[in-house]
């Protein structure tokens, strides 16, 4: 009976000792995020995040990555970090998708752009397009994607590489700067092969 009794009372104890320590950290969210923010600690940690972003009923967007930390906390500039890599695959109102992968990602809350990093895909599933980047810069806002660094667009008559591009996220208008490759061109109904080097 008093070892039954001794283990009600620990229990009793930790239980008291936790309220507390809850209590008194939870007065002053504000210096929390405080300090976070100036250890650069993230104010949140997500595992195996499976994200759909739904409007009306329909799905617009699905994010999946296997860890994604919150620096909602900076002032300036905050952001989300997926240090393990972020697959992002965005719907229009017909149902035709394009998805963007790389082993890193960072998004900035305020100004919805995002930096993703290694081993970079863009893939327009109605064409079958390919883009394949070292690095990636994302407009959410505008729908564009842009990259100073080497890149190869496999598209269904052609390829280009090169360094610079500039498109819209499902790569049917491409800019690109310093091109090679063979371009396949239709003009008055006639299809024409171009080769493309500067």
């Amino acid at each position: 009976m008093l070892k039954s009794d001794f283990h009600k009372i620990k229990i009793f104890s930790a239980a008291i000792f936790l309220a507390a320590l809850l209590f008194s950290c939870g007065n002053d969210i504000k210096e929390v995020q405080d300090f976070l923010a100036e250890k650069n600690l993230p104010i949140g940690v997500a595992n195996d995040v499976y994200l759909i972003h739904t409007d009306s009923g329909r799905v617009k967007t699905k994010l999946i990555t296997p860890l994604m930390y919150d620096f909602g906390n900076r002032t300036e500039h905050p952001y989300q970090e997926f240090p393990e890599g972020i697959e992002v695959t965005n719907y229009d109102q017909l149902g035709d998708s394009v998805t963007l992968m790389g082993n890193y990602a960072k998004t900035y809350t305020k100004t919805k752009i995002s930096e993703v990093k290694g081993d970079v895909v863009v893939i327009n599933h109605k064409d079958k397009s390919r883009l394949y980047t070292d690095q990636l810069f994302w407009d959410q806002n505008t729908h564009y994607i842009y990259t100073e660094k080497a890149f190869r667009l496999y598209r269904k008559l052609d390829t280009l590489k090169g360094s610079g591009f500039e498109s819209n996220e499902d790569l049917t208008k491409v800019i690109t700067s310093n091109p090679s490759g063979v371009v396949y061109v239709k003009e008055d109904n006639e299809i024409k092969t171009d080769t493309i080097k500067k």
